[in-house]
């Protein structure tokens, strides 16, 4: 595990003519990441499933940076025709895009289904945005120093996934899901770095984590769970701005490293960007890529594959 020398969100580099999509920036994580980077002089697309929310978030962002630039526009990552919607308007409108930021999520919610059949978790944290990044890959391919940045969880090393039960029909446990979609979270990130360089691609896929961070993505979790979420908060979760510091590091600096989980570093110090190796089923290429051509399938969306 290495660290980035002495890097903190106060060496944020000015991001000037860089636009960004983060999706879920209407809370938590996504508010501080869409905070940073338009103060830092970025264009902020905010793909938010409530666009009321967003916009409360927006304005009140406005209000302490009035300069910011900021573009609240409609997602729901559970819900596919939304995300090409939603890629179809960037299209239309010309957008250029240099960094998509894979945050939105949720997380230990009860057992439903997305329109396409998917588990919720597993449709919103991975298959949404699979189908987006695939839709905007043309608009990165065209941008500065472009990246995709997944945000996923140390959990994935708990997660177990089976691509022919997505559904979650055979066995289904809050906590386990959400394990399960961050699992596929680093399988797409690997799998995707790996297809973006055989085809010698502009575009970059980094992963990255916040630890554990104070936000409220656990809110729907079982009592007995967020009673667990509380006590452990107490001692390790961090703030949020802090929490972002390895997100915002893997979007803007081009020295961040692919094949990597770029976290915070130790509980109970300072964040630092640092670099984790990935393990476990993560590293499996068959499981990547029964993942892969099952979320083709789903979507209709496709990114090269190896020469």
């Amino acid at each position: 595990m290495t660290r980035a020398a002495d890097w903190t969100v106060a060496r944020l580099g000015d991001q000037s003519g860089r636009t960004f999509v983060v999706t879920g920036a209407s809370s938590g994580l996504g508010v501080a990441v869409t905070r940073h980077l338009a103060a830092h002089g970025a264009r902020v697309i905010m793909a938010v499933r409530d666009t009321r929310k967003g916009e409360h978030v927006r304005d009140h962002l406005l209000a302490a940076n009035p300069g910011a630039d900021l573009d609240v526009r409609r997602v729901d990552l559970l819900d596919l025709d939304t995300v090409r919607r939603f890629a179809e308007g960037l299209h239309s409108d010309a957008v250029a895009v240099d960094g998509l930021i894979n945050n939105g999520g949720i997380a230990t919610v009860p057992r439903r289904l997305s329109p396409q059949g998917v588990e919720s978790q597993l449709a919103t944290n991975h298959l949404g945005h699979f189908a987006l990044t695939g839709r905007l890959l043309d608009l990165l391919t065209a941008g500065s120093d472009p990246v995709v940045v997944t945000v996923a969880s140390s959990l994935y090393r708990m997660g177990r996934l089976d691509p022919d039960d997505l559904a979650a029909e055979h066995r289904y446990s809050p906590g386990g899901a959400y394990a399960a979609s961050k699992l596929a979270n680093v399988l797409f990130a690997l799998e995707l770095d790996r297809r973006l360089r055989a085809t010698a691609s502009p575009v970059r896929s980094l992963l990255a984590h916040p630890g554990m961070a104070k936000t409220d993505l656990n809110r729907q979790a079982p009592p007995s769970a967020r009673a667990v979420s509380s006590l452990m908060g107490l001692l390790y979760r961090r703030p949020v701005d802090e929490a972002a510091a390895p997100i915002l590091y893997a979007a803007t600096e081009t020295a961040a490293p692919a094949g990597l989980h770029i976290g915070p570093g130790r509980p109970l110090r300072k964040a630092r960007p640092t670099f984790e190796t990935i393990t476990g089923s993560a590293t499996d290429p068959d499981l990547a890529a029964r993942l892969w051509s099952r979320s083709v399938r789903l979507t209709g969306v496709d990114i090269p594959p190896t020469k």
